[in-house]
């Protein structure tokens, strides 16, 4: 699915270049969604019922600049290996709910200043209609500022973090996805800023894997490593678990140095308004709970590169 662990910002927003144009795609954020009008294509990340599965797909050109502006045959979607017929297609942009997974482990230490600069420039991204919740973690997670629409709240607790304890990753993503169950927006979303050490969950890596599965957000993070020796096994698996967490969703694990990150948050909140949906009706209408893998290719039209897209893995039949 070209999940890259690092990533180029090549696309300098809001300047007055002109946008990048291949043919009728085009690589630029979406604008401000006009109000939803009735019978609207339903949006999720993958939303299954009895007769319509909706895959949320993003797609980026070899700089990783979302691309926007493609249709419904450029598209090929695959359940289980089984071509499907695309039903429903249409551009998913309308406010999110987004849970801030912010990490204030001991292993954060001087990453703290650089981590509060990322949540910064991603909440400039935002728009009224959106909500966002912070939960910190260190040895185990805490709600610091529940649902609200109010940025100004969130920036604020994170003034006051401090780093210490060891490292609850896990836990902190459960207690995330948990409070996300309270907003009724369509898209959810959990960006994590992490060094990615679990080193003190209650929860397994295969717990949350399980309830990151079956849930309906997608998980975005933004990694804070460290080369050089002296690091925990914790520490060195941290990229692989983060990435890992990232890929099932459909969402991504960028890695970033100290100049990166605040063009990296602004990335990802383009990105999270910038996803197409496709729809089918899958061949196989056995109601048994049964877990199926997704497969998307992207056809570019003729002049355009390479593209890549994102999707969420699979989903679970309804069980009748």
């Amino acid at each position: 699915m070209g999940l890259g662990r690092q990533i180029a910002w090549g696309l300098v927003l809001g300047m007055a270049a002109p946008a990048a144009v291949y043919g009728q795609a085009t690589i630029t954020p979406r604008p401000k969604r006009p109000e939803s009008q009735p019978g609207d294509v339903p949006r999720a990340n993958i939303r299954v019922d009895t007769s319509l599965v909706l895959v949320p797909v993003s797609v980026y050109d070899p700089l990783n600049r979302p691309v926007t502006g493609l249709e419904k045959e450029n598209f090929r979607v695959f359940d289980d290996r089984r071509e499907q017929t695309i039903t429903h297609f249409a551009m998913d942009d309308e406010p999110v709910a987004v849970g801030l997974v912010f990490d204030t482990s001991g292993s954060m230490g001087a990453k703290l200043r650089r981590s509060r600069t990322a949540a910064q420039a991603f909440f400039k991204t935002s728009n009224p209609e959106d909500e966002f919740f912070l939960v910190e973690f260190d040895s185990k997670p805490r709600l610091v500022v529940p649902l609200t629409s109010d940025t100004g709240h969130l920036e604020d607790e994170l003034l006051f973090s401090r780093s210490k304890g060891s490292t609850a990753l896990l836990d902190a993503v459960v207690l995330a996805l948990n409070e996300m169950k309270k907003s009724k927006r369509n898209k959810k979303a959990l960006l994590i800023i992490s060094d990615g050490g679990d080193n003190n969950s209650r929860y397994t890596t295969g717990e949350v894997k399980e309830r990151v599965i079956e849930s309906d957000s997608l998980i975005y993070a933004i990694g804070v490593f460290e080369a050089g020796g002296g690091m925990s096994p914790e520490e060195l698996a941290g990229p692989g678990l983060l990435g890992h967490l990232a890929e099932q969703t459909g969402g991504r694990m960028y890695v970033a140095n100290a100049v990166e990150m605040p063009d990296i948050a602004f990335k990802i909140g383009v990105e999270l308004r910038n996803r197409y949906v496709l729809g089918y009706a899958p061949g196989d209408q056995q109601h048994d709970g049964r877990y199926h893998r997704v497969q998307v290719v992207v056809l570019p039209p003729r002049g355009l590169p390479h593209l890549h897209a994102n999707w969420r893995l699979g989903y679970y039949a309804p069980v009748e």
